[in-house]
């Protein structure tokens, strides 16, 4: 996901897709644990988009306090 992207979306929909992607990181670890998982890259992937969206979450909450 592009930083572009994310930057564009509402406080709700931050909220919303991180949790979307905390439960998609969840079932990628279970997977992952039970063998079936074919690319384990792609749990990088989800952890740096949460990371993403956790930051610009916490950049707004910050332009809002000044």
């Amino acid at each position: 996901m592009k930083i572009e992207n994310i930057r564009k979306m509402s406080a709700a929909e931050l909220t919303a897709e991180e949790l979307r992607l905390k439960k998609e990181l969840f079932n990628l670890r279970f997977q992952h644990t039970t063998g079936q998982l074919e690319n384990p890259g792609k749990m990088k992937e989800v952890k740096r988009d949460i990371a993403r969206v956790k930051t610009v979450i916490r950049e707004n909450e910050l332009k809002a306090q000044a």
